[in-house]
């Protein structure tokens, strides 16, 4: 298993996209965000194949999420479901912690919804244990005619402090 940075390419074959197809307004945004800089793509990689995802956000129009200069927002965090339960994404996202921490960036932010108590869990472990708010609008996910997704149950906004001491996760 490898863990890395990866293409705007690789995320458009990860997500399934064919060369020359037309893709989504939210893998629009993901790949031109990953091409300018404004976005990073880390993947957990084995024998060759893309396995697992996560993507962080130096700015986005709203700033609780990402500020482009100290808070950083990390999303579309997954694993393929025959990877699972091997830590391989608890190890992603340390990694990702790590590399944002010598950046220069002092808190990191992450979104799930309340009902997926797993995820609540990983994330309070690993250190989001702050509720920044409760979201309806999704600030990397787009519909057709490129207007926010719209999350009508809503999902938290978690915070990291990543200059803490907290070395508990």
């Amino acid at each position: 298993m490898r863990i890395r940075k990866a293409s705007g390419e690789e995320m458009l074959k990860l997500w399934g996209y064919e060369e020359g197809e037309k893709i989504s307004a939210t893998a629009e945004f993901f790949c031109r965000s990953i091409n300018s800089g404004n976005a990073v793509f880390w993947t957990v990689e084995h024998e060759g194949n893309l396995i697992g995802e996560l993507y962080m956000f130096k700015e986005l129009e709203d700033h609780d999420f990402a500020d482009g200069g100290t808070t950083t927002y990390l999303c579309a965090f997954r694993v393929k479901k025959e990877y699972r339960g091997k830590s391989l994404g608890s190890r992603l996202l340390r990694k990702a912690l790590d590399e944002l921490k010598q950046e220069g960036f002092t808190h990191a932010t992450i979104g799930v919804n309340p009902d997926e108590v797993q995820n609540v869990n990983l994330y309070r472990h690993l250190g989001f244990r702050t509720k920044v708010k409760d979201c309806f609008l999704d600030p990397c996910g787009f519909n057709a005619d490129k207007t926010p997704v719209i999350d009508e149950e809503g999902w938290w906004l978690l915070s990291k402090d990543l200059t803490s001491a907290d070395e508990s996760e």
